[in-house]
C-alpha cells in the first residue's frame, strides 16, 4: 500500500509538470496561476502546493525535467572518449541538442517558453540569473574544450579559446532563437548540420 501510494505521488507530480508545461507555453508564465495548472492536470490547488512551494519552483522543476535527459544526450557526445578530437564533440554536442529540439515537442516548447513566454516581474524578478543558468554552464563546457583543443594543436592558430567559446556560444544562441521563430518544416531544420559544420569548420587548423 505504501509503495503504490509513493507511485502515486510520483503520478500526481509528473501529471502536475506536464500540466504547468503546456500552460506555460500557452498563457506564459506570468497568466499562468497555480488553478489553472491544477485545473489542466485534473488535481487540487493543495495537491500542487504539496509538491512545489510556488510557481516559480514549478517551473524550475519542469526546466529540469526536460534539460536533465538533454544534458545527458548532449553531455554524452561532448564527452565520448572516441571523439578525440575536441571539436569534433563540441560539433557533434550541438548537432545533436537541435536534433532533439527538432524531434522532441516537449523540449521545443520548454525553450520557447523560457525565451518568449517568460517575463522576469513579481514573483520572477530575482530569478533570471538562475534562468540563464544552463546557457552559462555550456559556455564554460565549450571554452574547456577549445582549450582541450588548442593545446592539441586542433585549434587554428591565433585563435582565442574564450573567444571562441563566446563565439559558438552567441552562433548556437541565435541559431536556437531562429529555430523557434520559424515554423515546423520551415526548411531550416535541414540547413542546420550544415550551418554547425560552416560554423566549426572555420575554428579548424
Amino acid at each position: 500500500m505504501v509503495r503504490k501510494t509513493k507511485e502515486e505521488a510520483e503520478q500526481t507530480r509528473r501529471d502536475i509538470l506536464d500540466a504547468a508545461r503546456r500552460v506555460f507555453h500557452e498563457c506564459g508564465v506570468v497568466r499562468s496561476s497555480l488553478d489553472k495548472i491544477a485545473k489542466a492536470a485534473g488535481v487540487t490547488r493543495g495537491a500542487v502546493y504539496w509538491h512545489f512551494r510556488d510557481k516559480a519552483e514549478l517551473f524550475f522543476a519542469m526546466r529540469d525535467d526536460v534539460f536533465a535527459p538533454m544534458l545527458g544526450c548532449t553531455d554524452a557526445v561532448l564527452y565520448d572518449p572516441a571523439l578525440t578530437n575536441p571539436l569534433d564533440a563540441i560539433e557533434g554536442s550541438i548537432k545533436e541538442f537541435f536534433r532533439v529540439i527538432g524531434e522532441c515537442p516537449n523540449f521545443r516548447e520548454v525553450f520557447e517558453i523560457m525565451i518568449s513566454r517568460c517575463e522576469y516581474v513579481d514573483e520572477f524578478a530575482s530569478v533570471e540569473q538562475e534562468v540563464g543558468r544552463p546557457a552559462l554552464e555550456f559556455l564554460q563546457k565549450i571554452e574547456r574544450m577549445y582549450r582541450l583543443a588548442a593545446d592539441k594543436g586542433y585549434l587554428r592558430a591565433g585563435i582565442d579559446p574564450a573567444a571562441a567559446a563566446h563565439d559558438t556560444w552567441a552562433f548556437t544562441s541565435g541559431l536556437l532563437h531562429l529555430t523557434l521563430g520559424c515554423r515546423k518544416n520551415s526548411g531550416l531544420e535541414r540547413s542546420i548540420p550544415a550551418m554547425i559544420t560552416a560554423h566549426m569548420a572555420l575554428r579548424r587548423a
